[in-house]
């Protein structure tokens, strides 16, 4: 009996031992590190630089004043549609400045000055008229004689002479009179005033010489510079214009780095502009010189001035304006067909590019040979084939060899 409670509890405890150096086997036994695969695959790739960018329009149209005077109130505003020669505003000359007692008294002696020239220069006239009389019937008495044989020919030629002479002088007495007349016409100026009656009617409301400030093309009005009436001198702005729908274009500032990557005739796709569709343009201008720009962190950047055209049809974009914000992706390198692999699953080894690979349980490492890449895949080159499987974001101590299992997504 004894014996057999003994055999009993051997068997016993030799099952506990089993129990438990089975859970300590089970409990440190390595087990295969969860990983995130993803897979080769072979479709287009397109490689872009993006930037955030601002629309405005090409040619921007100042209308200003021609002329001295004051503006009257602009009744047109901002994004009003205008018609090529339309009025857009009005302005009127400027009333002159009132004389003092000094200046008007100047101005009248030299209106008094300006008349009593003009009697000298017409006293002139009369006597160079009478000498050219005098002078033209000695020589017509002249050449009488001289057909007659009793006058000399050199007689003859004097008084030719004298008579060519004194009508010289009475054409230069007329001119005297001409700039002695327009002499008087200035110094009559000097006097207008606030008293003249053609000044008066102006300012009571006769508005027949009113200026008026046309469009030079059709579009819309951009800004108005100048809303309420004023005095302005020639030549300032008042209004802005420009073609929004058809003369629109981004600029877009990006690093120099980047820049020099961009060529003319590049691709561009217009995103997140407020549109649901993605607008097409086009790179037209990549300015020669970078300009130096500080950014929001303090860093002092070169920035490169980049023109994109619209290529598409006005009406796809008719919600965009001037100076809008947009995101631009100026396509640098595309492929319809290649093999890629997502970037996230590269990291560096022996100066060149490697994946580990997942194949029978366990991670391979391959290097790879990689083309261009846009930050979410690049393409490969060489060690790898379309429907491999490859791990996503490695960990540094996941080595070759080690077993793996896929994590799952549920």
């Amino acid at each position: 009996m004894a014996d057999t409670r003994n055999r009993t509890r051997r068997i016993l405890w030799s099952l506990i031992v089993l129990l438990l150096g089975g859970a300590l086997v089970a409990a440190f036994w390595p087990r295969p590190a969860l990983v995130d695969l993803g897979e080769v695959t072979r479709g287009p790739l397109t490689v872009t630089i993006d930037e955030e960018g601002r629309t405005q329009v090409h040619d921007v149209y100042i209308v200003s004043t021609p002329v001295a005077g004051r503006l009257l109130r602009v009744g047109a505003i901002a994004g009003d549609a205008v018609e090529q020669g339309q009025t857009v505003a009005h302005m009127r000359p400027v009333n002159p400045d009132a004389l003092d007692v000094r200046t008007r008294e100047q101005a009248m002696a030299l209106l008094d000055a300006a008349k009593a020239a003009l009697k000298v220069a017409e006293a002139e006239v009369n006597a160079a008229a009478a000498n050219a009389d005098l002078t033209a019937a000695d020589f017509q008495r002249s050449e009488a004689l001289a057909a007659r044989g009793a006058v000399s020919t050199a007689a003859l030629d004097r008084a030719r002479s004298e008579a060519r002479s004194a009508a010289a002088q009475l054409e230069t007495a007329k001119a005297a009179v001409s700039m002695r007349e327009a002499e008087l016409a200035n110094a009559r100026a000097q006097l207008i005033s606030f008293e003249d009656l053609g000044l008066a009617a102006a300012v009571a409301g006769n508005h027949a010489n009113d200026i008026s400030l046309v469009a030079p093309i059709s579009g819309r009005i951009l800004r108005v510079l100048q809303q309420s009436e004023t005095i302005l001198g020639a030549g300032s702005a008042v209004l802005e214009i420009g073609d929004i729908a058809t003369d629109l274009e981004i600029v877009v500032e990006l690093i120099s780095s980047d820049a020099v990557q961009v060529s003319l005739g590049d691709r561009v796709m217009i995103d997140d502009w407020g549109g649901d569709a993605v607008l097409d343009g086009e790179v037209t201008r990549i300015a020669p010189q970078g300009l130096t720009k500080v950014s929001a962190l303090g860093v002092e950047e070169q920035r490169v001035e980049v023109t994109v055209r619209f290529s598409g049809p006005p009406e796809e974009r008719s919600g965009l304006g001037h100076g809008y914000r947009v995101v631009t992706r100026i396509v640098v390198w595309e492929e319809a067909d290649t093999l890629q692999l997502p970037q996230s699953a590269l990291f560096r080894q022996d100066g060149g590019w490697a994946v580990l690979r997942a194949r029978d349980g366990r991670a391979e490492q391959v290097p790879v040979d990689l083309g261009p890449g846009n930050g979410s895949a690049a393409q490969v080159l060489s060690g790898l084939d379309a429907g491999d499987q490859v791990v996503l974001y490695p960990a540094a101590d996941l080595a070759d060899g080690a077993r793996i299992a896929p994590r799952s997504t549920e």
